[in-house]
């Protein structure tokens, strides 16, 4: 019997799949022909093998580091970083769709419109919201007002000349399968017995009574309102257990621009730098590894969502770069590139430089730009791709070690765990690459990797998404 294809992402297509006269003849079953979108605003890498790890000593640690030669397949990269323009886009989804809620909610708002419970026929449907009803921002009745005003910042709290929006409030649902987990061997599913067991010492024997048990994160409120992060061990007894739920933050710490520089006089970039319009195509900085994963959910979400309502094949996920994928594409197709525009130094034949960094001790300014650059003020490596090194470091997806490269597989390598709240910190540290407007020459190198803990946010950590690419039929 063949195997149980129990995570399948979805089922079987059915979208142009028409039972065609086979004549009892194997002829297969198809969906209609694919070609995956071009995403926009990102730039296609194929596929290829490269030499990973510093071409030069590495200037973290100041030691040579490995190197391993690995191939990773083909997809999908932004070809600047996120910018605040395109994260400000993220925040208003959560603020309208929050917004959306209250109006909604009887116990505020009381306008039972916001939210959809009938389909065109009358039947009741699972309550979604209603995205087509416009938001009464500037002219609400008293009770949109109430429920618009629990948003913002009010009485001793609102100190601003317009209304503030309590970046607090901003919370993002989501859910994700741990498919870590659901690989394992002791994870298992048996089906023919439509169930989970453990097989004891290796003999092939089972105990119905003895559970599988699974770790799992849970995220709830609890009764005063606040978000509470929990590890639980319970027993697997189906799919649903292996869903994980997360609700995260999504607002921006703009008080990491004070927080990272002691004795710095940086408080006009924590006011303005996330929200005024001239910085909007300057790279979105202050946001943690979590907010940058819940945006590439976001992301995958509001473009299938399209997808769907068009009847079309949905696409693989939005998702942060593993470090190998980062590396690859940093070097634009030069196997042994030390920067990602090919050379060896830091400046063009004419002395100009070549990215957004900290040129000398205590000089910001030689490069153009005393902090961030907008994005793509210089030149892009051979892929097309912006700011590969400079301007601000960026997050991947893979967990950080200093022997990763030992261990880690030659075909698509990378090193990822899906970090429960209950285990320890050292679990916590995400790889960063390509250096930032702070750092100096030698940590803009391709090869170059430091880590950050994933909680934490910094004015000089950003990052880009990408997206596995789905080749279809010559």
């Amino acid at each position: 019997m063949k195997k149980l294809l129990f995570f399948s992402a979805s089922l079987l297509t059915l979208v142009g799949c028409g039972s065609k006269q086979s004549n009892g003849e194997l002829t297969g079953v198809y969906s209609r022909g694919w070609a995956d979108p071009t995403p926009f605003g990102m730039v296609f890498i194929n596929r290829g093998s490269f030499t990973t790890g510093s071409n030069d000593q590495e200037a973290n640690w100041a030691m040579n580091s490995q190197s391993k030669t690995v191939s990773v397949d083909a997809f999908w990269m932004d070809e600047t970083e996120i910018t605040n323009g395109e994260y400000r886009q993220f925040i208003n989804y959560v603020r309208d769709s929050i917004a959306l809620e209250r109006l909604a909610d009887p116990a505020i708002g009381g306008d039972e419109t916001f939210k959809i419970t009938q389909d065109k026929k009358g039947n009741e449907v699972q309550p979604r919201l209603n995205w087509n009803k416009q938001i009464p921002w500037n002219n609400p009745n008293e009770d949109q007002k109430r429920a618009l005003d629990s948003m913002f910042y009010v009485g001793e709290d609102a100190i601003e000349l317009v209304p503030q929006l309590d970046g607090s409030k901003l919370n993002y649902k989501y859910e994700f399968v741990d498919y870590k987990q659901a690989a394992l061997k002791v994870n298992k599913f048996n089906a023919l017995k439509g169930g989970y067991d453990r097989s004891l010492d290796g003999l092939g024997v089972t105990k119905d009574s003895a559970d599988v048990m699974i770790k799992k994160d849970t995220t709830f409120r609890d009764e005063n309102g606040f978000i509470v992060n929990q590890t639980v061990y319970r027993p697997l007894q189906r799919r649903h257990d292996f869903i994980q739920t997360k609700i995260l933050n999504i607002y921006p710490d703009t008080l990491c621009w004070i927080r990272d520089f002691t004795y710095a006089y940086n408080e006009p970039y924590m006011r303005m730098y996330l929200s005024h319009p001239g910085y909007g195509e300057y790279p979105v900085v202050g946001v943690t590894w979590e907010q940058a994963v819940a945006f590439c959910n976001w992301r995958t979400k509001l473009f299938n969502t399209y997808q769907v309502a068009r009847n079309a094949p949905q696409v693989q996920d939005w998702r942060l770069p593993t470090e190998a994928e980062w590396e690859y594409a940093a070097r634009g197709g030069r196997d042994l590139a030390m920067y990602p525009w090919g050379g060896n130094y830091i400046r063009t034949a004419k002395g100009c430089f070549l990215a957004n960094f900290k040129p000398l001790r205590g000089n910001y300014t030689d490069d153009g730009y005393m902090i961030t650059a907008f994005v793509a003020a210089y030149p892009p490596n051979d892929y097309g791709l912006y700011d590969m090194a400079g301007n601000v470091s960026e997050w991947t997806s893979s967990v950080y070690s200093e022997s990763t490269l030992s261990f880690v597989h030659d075909l698509n390598p990378d090193y990822q765990e899906n970090v429960k709240t209950s285990d320890p910190d050292v679990k916590r540290r995400k790889v960063i690459k390509g250096g930032s407007w702070k750092d100096i020459g030698a940590y803009l190198q391709c090869g170059s990797r430091t880590y950050e803990y994933q909680q934490e946010s910094k004015s000089y950590i950003g990052f880009r998404c990408i997206r596995s690419f789905i080749e279809g039929a010559k």
